[in-house]
């Protein structure tokens, strides 16, 4: 068998950016859920290729089996069903995970065991022996999808969530994933070939993602993945795939810049930088915003995640902020797209600005908003068209 059905999860919003991502990197269509996206007809070579290159999604998930159940027992015919063996060796470790959306079985814990002996019976069978479990650090991950009526199956072959890139050492107290922020980016338009800058950085997570963009650097360059566990990795189509991403890394046309107030901080996101290959392409400055515009571009983009207090107390001090903001970006951001990345509602009202998009996202469960505004000189509101 050669060709895959994939699943792509991913934050809840950026559903199409993946699906625009994923055209780009293997020319082929997907299908948009809620939190994920689908692919047909996939090789494994499109398998390494989207781990690699994809900046959204979080897992790439390939189908190992589909039918309807109606108790346990259909459950580990399901699982049964699968050669195991031919996918991974018995000397490495496995986890399963489970999730359902109104599943009628009383327990998941007792589906997902079901689904290890009918994994560890097929090795059984095959080898008179069995892999061993490892629910820390497996080199085999398998998901498990539960409805009403159908159980659907698949092999994980991404391992860590690919939002961890390895870059990232040390964080702020509510860091951004890597893969929600490149969305934000890819939301607001930014393609590498405009200036960037965040005046309130935190661990740099925008601006790095920024600067990988600018650099056609492919995410997944600094990790490894499931897949090349596997019995079928083909080593060298991989080796050819991560050679041509690393000929395709250019010199970052603008200067990305990222400031913050903390110094604390902002020496943590230079050595983030510094990991991931970017350091040259960001600078770095302990600063207070607003602040004094840090470049002469007429136009690009300043993209943000402010903090916003879930406390009442939290949030009032934080709207404070909101005019004095408005009044820096018209002041001294005229010509530029301004992003901000939040779950408080009212900040645009606060700040009197009329955003030219206000996009839903998740970030994990907190429901928040990307408020685009263009920033036009002489008004506080955005000019009519």
């Amino acid at each position: 068998m050669s060709n895959y059905s994939l699943v792509l999860t991913c934050p809840r919003g950026l559903e199409r950016v993946l699906t625009a991502e994923i055209a780009s990197i293997i020319g082929k269509n997907a299908a948009c859920g809620n939190g994920f996206v689908r692919v047909e007809n996939a090789t494994l070579e499109d398998i390494y290729r989207l781990n690699l290159h994809t900046r959204t999604a979080s897992r790439v998930l390939l189908q190992v089996a589909n039918q309807h159940y109606r108790d346990e027992d259909d459950i580990y015919r399901a699982a049964r069903n699968v050669a195991w063996f031919l996918w991974f060796s018995v000397k490495c470790s496995f986890k399963i995970s489970i999730e359902s959306t109104g599943s009628h079985l009383k327990s998941l814990n007792f589906a997902a065991l079901r689904v290890k002996d009918a994994v560890c019976d097929c090795f059984r069978e095959e080898y008179n022996e069995r892999p061993s479990v490892d629910k820390d650090n497996p080199d085999i991950k398998i998901a498990v999808f539960l409805d009403k009526k159908s159980i659907a199956i698949y092999l994980d072959t991404s391992g860590e969530p690919l939002f961890k890139r390895g870059y990232r050492q040390g964080q702020g107290v509510a860091p951004l994933r890597e893969n929600l922020a490149a969305g934000l980016l890819l939301l607001a338009g930014f393609n590498g070939e405009q200036a960037f800058f965040d005046p309130m950085a935190g661990s740099g997570t925008i601006a790095i993602e920024a600067a990988l963009i600018a650099k056609n650097q492919a995410a997944g360059l600094n990790r490894h993945f499931a897949f090349e566990k596997w019995n079928n990795f083909k080593r060298d189509v991989w080796q050819k795939i991560r050679t041509q991403a690393e000929q395709a890394i250019i010199n970052a046309p603008h200067k990305i810049m990222a400031f913050d107030e903390d110094k604390k901080i902002i020496q943590i996101a230079q050595q983030n930088a510094q990991k991931a290959g970017v350091a040259k392409e960001i600078h770095f400055q302990a600063a207070h915003f607003p602040n004094d515009k840090p470049c002469d571009d007429d136009c690009g983009l300043l993209l943000c995640n402010p903090p916003y207090g879930e406390r009442l107390g939290e949030l009032q001090h934080i709207q404070k902020n909101y005019f004095a903001w408005s009044a820096a970006l018209k002041q001294q951001f005229s010509g530029w797209t301004a992003g901000f990345f939040t779950a408080d509602r009212e900040l645009p009202k606060i700040m009197r600005l009329l955003p030219k998009r206000k996009i839903p996202l998740y970030n994990g469960k907190l429901d928040c908003r990307l408020f685009l505004f263009d920033m036009v000189s002489g008004t506080h509101r955005r000019q009519k068209v």
